[in-house]
């Protein structure tokens, strides 16, 4: 085990050296994120609605979420899709660069030290088996795994899973359209998360659509709480 790890981290130091990380926003080398551009990252501050967690001010709940029985307990993103930030998001998901997922961790750790929910297993938002083979990889799963390594809790992978292989929510323009694109899209396996506090990690809310067909299927296999949780927010 020791001389895997070691040979993970030559690996790694041998493709810095030849492939320098360059940061998304500036260019510099050293990170795929500066310092600098760090500190200009749109923040998703308060007051937002304290249950789907779009920007609010008229009160703790949005006039959407108001009489509405969701069943995700929350939302929470540290930031705006917006800048710099998008960028980095678009690199992980279609750039290949999946080593950026762990700079991208960091700032969601970072996020929850001061914005705790609660939750003791993470689950990512999966794609479809087709999708899947298409990327090669599940940017939510790297997510998830990078977060779990920093927060000390465990992810439950290839329970969650998708049934239907519906068009990406980007290209949904409509509301109604995304939250009919993935109704009924996702199940769980078994009942492996019954009884469980679950956070839901994904790259981007855009409607929330996504986290609340995920967090029914968590919820009718028993789960007791889903929290959703994504790196960024669409305004």
């Amino acid at each position: 085990m020791v001389l895997s790890l070691l040979t993970g981290q030559l690996q790694e130091k041998v493709v810095d050296f030849f492939f320098p990380r360059r940061c998304v926003g500036c260019g510099k080398i050293g990170d795929f994120l500066c310092t600098s551009c760090c500190q200009k990252l749109s923040r998703l501050l308060p007051p937002f609605c304290q249950k789907c967690g779009k920007p609010e001010s008229s009160g703790p709940l949005c006039a959407t979420c108001w009489g509405w029985r969701s069943q995700i307990t929350g939302i929470r993103s540290p930031f705006r899709f917006e800048g710099i930030i998008r960028q980095a998001i678009h690199e992980l998901k279609y750039n290949n660069l999946k080593a950026i997922s762990s700079c991208l961790a960091i700032l969601i750790a970072d996020y929850l030290r001061d914005n705790p929910i609660q939750g003791e297993v993470l689950v990512a938002v999966p794609l479809h088996p087709r999708r899947l083979r298409q990327r090669g990889y599940n940017q939510s799963g790297l997510l998830a795994r990078e977060l779990g390594r920093l927060i000390s809790l465990p992810v439950v992978e290839d329970n969650l899973y998708r049934l239907k292989d519906s068009s990406p929510q980007a290209r949904a323009d409509a509301v109604e359209d995304r939250w009919k694109n993935v109704k009924g899209a996702f199940a769980c396996r078994d009942k492996k998360l019954r009884k469980r506090h679950i956070v839901l990690i994904d790259d981007v809310c855009t409607s929330g659509a996504t986290l609340e067909a995920c967090a029914t299927a968590l919820k009718a296999a028993g789960a007791l709480s889903v929290w959703g949780l994504t790196l960024a927010r669409e305004i």
